[in-house]
């Protein structure tokens, strides 16, 4: 299988509905802004004096239960607060990747807290300047060159942990003087997090957890590999439009599956039917459900624009010399269905026998997906990780200390695994994000500035703030028309100036085009952001420009084509100002629609205002 093809099935089953963390920078010789200091754990380090940022070296043991092993380098960024400084914010971005990189957005999210708590950065230990570990050759689709990558760094690999780094980054603090933190762990940086708190809980003063890695019984950090057909019907109950569909969701999604493995169509291929399914992405959240009952119909327009997106999308490359560490840390923390003793042969077989029994990808086979089980769908069946090595160790007691934790709807672990998991923390408090998916605080629109408000304030004061966030900003769609009958008329109320049933309808038709092309500019949208145009459902063209949206001829309702501009503002006012040429027009002339509306909220259909034909109207929204 290509690399273009594993990378898109690894962002959707390994990761579930995240993409892959952003390519390792390759290694650099030095530290950049700040001075530069250098320094061996035991002794107390000069960037504690410093009153601006400082850029450090810190030599550490290779194995800290071996005082006299090695020793590694570990690189760190010291930025005292602004002002008098209350307490010290030790934060990692996630990954497992070098975390210096990321400074100056965890700076942004952190913004004004910083006036008064110190930040602190280390590059985990094998990642970025921290001694990194380096496999030329590594291509994390090819498992011969993840066998050669661990053969060629040997033992001394199983040392590159989220244990051995706590240690690390507690060795930092306590050589900068610095007294208990508030670890802000990201993704990834939650199981630095709980492997930091696990073994120095002095050192802990609280911690904020976004988007949580969940661990094992046995302690070890899970990646889920399964598909997620639970979320399709988490949006569709949301609608009213979407229950109004046949069937239930998941039964509807199976039969879906199956009809494209019976008659695979080229322009909706399962793997690209998988990632359709997240439901992260708000386009395919607002439409994946109404596309499949629209194709089983014999309707395959609306799936096929969707599958069609996908298959432009960025892929991230995951190859190169700087995913070893990664690697590291990956095998070395992770809990996978497969023995950690076993060798690679017998590994496969346990994961092949999982997949079968358990059937995690239901309603996908692997078959389904395309991955040559050989060829990694887990990378780490190729990577021996003979020393226990935990991220939280079972039966560990763990500080009472105030613990925020922030999950989303949509991310790699659901809300409820999260909240439970988190329990060993006696003093968490689990915070669910409606439609939220992962790296809340990192995010676009109003959540994320939610979330990073709520951040903000925990860090100040270490209480949990009342501020609850939501991303839900949309409603899933109900059935596509076929045709102008097909569409409900706006109701009639005592202020649409007497429209009639035919000109409500149009009139519905119109704002449903409309709509339908101002859907792709959501605020959460990743892959359908980047367009700059696209067909109509029906035909047209739909462009986009900054705040502008254009329509030329579209057509999402048969026979009803239309042709305008849209203003979309910053907050998602819409504004649109519209020719629509449809059945019954007089003398074939194209209706003049003004409407201004309020593009993303969690309403059916949201108020409407503005004129047909000249005629003024006001539509209150449908909750």
């Amino acid at each position: 299988m290509s690399a273009t093809t594993f990378a898109g099935v690894v962002a959707s089953l390994a990761l579930s509905a995240t993409f892959l963390p952003a390519a390792p920078p390759a290694e650099s010789p030095s530290l950049s802004g700040g001075v530069q200091a250098r320094t061996s754990w035991a002794e107390p380090h000069e960037c504690a004096r410093a009153v601006a940022r400082c850029d450090g070296t810190l030599a550490v043991p290779l194995d800290w239960s071996d005082p006299s092993s090695e020793r590694v380098e570990v690189a760190f960024t010291w930025v005292p607060a602004a002002g008098r400084a209350t307490g010290t914010v030790l934060a990692n971005p996630g990954g497992p990747l070098p975390a210096l990189p990321d400074l100056p957005r965890i700076q942004q999210v952190l913004g004004p807290a910083l006036d008064h708590q110190n930040l602190l950065v280390v590059d985990p230990r094998g990642l970025g300047k921290s001694s990194p570990l380096l496999c030329p050759g590594l291509k994390l689709t090819e498992p011969d060159t993840i066998a050669a990558c661990a053969a060629r760094l040997g033992p001394r690999a199983r040392f590159f942990t989220a244990d051995q780094a706590a240690h690390d980054m507690d060795a930092v603090r306590r050589a900068l003087g610095a007294g208990p933190v508030t670890f802000y762990g990201n993704s990834y940086g939650t199981a630095y997090a709980q492997a930091y708190a696990a073994r120095h809980p002095e050192g802990l003063a609280g911690a904020f957890l976004d988007s949580t890695m969940v661990t094992s019984a046995d302690g070890y950090a899970l990646w889920p590999t399964r598909s997620r057909p639970d979320l399709l019907g988490l949006v569709c109950d949301r609608s009213r439009a979407c229950r109004a569909l046949p069937g239930d969701t998941r039964r509807t999604y199976a039969r879906l599956v199956a009809r494209l493995r019976e008659r695979p169509d080229p322009e909706a291929p399962l793997v690209a039917l998988k990632g359709v399914e997240s439901v992260s992405e708000p386009v395919f959240g607002r439409e994946v459900n109404a596309a499949a009952t629209a194709y089983l119909a014999g309707d395959p327009a609306p799936l096929r624009r969707l599958t069609r997106v996908l298959a432009g999308a960025p892929r991230q490359p995951v190859e190169g010399a700087e995913w070893a560490g990664y690697l590291a840390y990956r095998c070395g923390d992770g809990g996978f269905p497969f023995d950690r003793d076993a060798g690679p042969a017998e590994r496969l077989d346990q994961l092949e026998r999982y997949l079968r029994r358990e059937r995690p990808l239901a309603p996908y086979t692997p078959a389904d997906l395309g991955p040559d089980m050989r060829a990694g769908v887990e990378f780490c069946v190729n990577w021996p990780t003979p020393r226990r090595s935990p991220v939280l160790p079972p039966g560990t007691d763990l500080p009472d200390v105030p613990v925020m934790v922030v999950g989303g709807d949509f991310d790699t672990h659901t809300p409820a695994e999260v909240a439970a998991a988190m329990r060993v923390f006696p003093g968490a408090t689990f915070v669910r994000v409606p439609f939220g998916g992962h790296s809340l605080a990192w995010g676009a629109g109003e959540a994320g500035a939610c979330v990073r408000a709520a951040l903000r304030s925990f860090v100040r004061d270490l209480r949990v703030p009342r501020t609850r966030c939501t991303a839900e900003n949309y409603r899933a769609v109900g059935a596509f028309p076929r045709s102008l009958g097909e569409v409900a008329p706006v109701p009639a109320t005592k202020r649409d100036g007497g429209l009639g049933v035919g000109r409500r309808r149009v009139l519905a038709a119109a704002f449903a085009t409309a709509a339908d092309a101002v859907a792709r500019r959501n605020p959460y949208t990743f892959v359908h952001g980047r367009l700059k145009d696209q067909p109509g459902l029906r035909g047209g063209r739909v462009a986009y420009q900054d705040g502008a949206v254009a329509l030329d001829e579209a057509v999402f309702v048969p026979g009803v084509a239309v042709t305008g501009t849209i203003t979309l503002t910053p907050e998602g006012r819409a504004t649109a100002s519209l020719g629509v040429l449809a059945p019954g027009a007089r003398d074939g002339r194209a209706y003049r629609v003004e409407l201004t509306w309020e593009a993303f909220t969690a309403d059916e259909r949201p108020a409407l205002t503005g004129a047909f034909d000249g005629t003024p109207f006001e539509i209150p929204a449908l909750r």
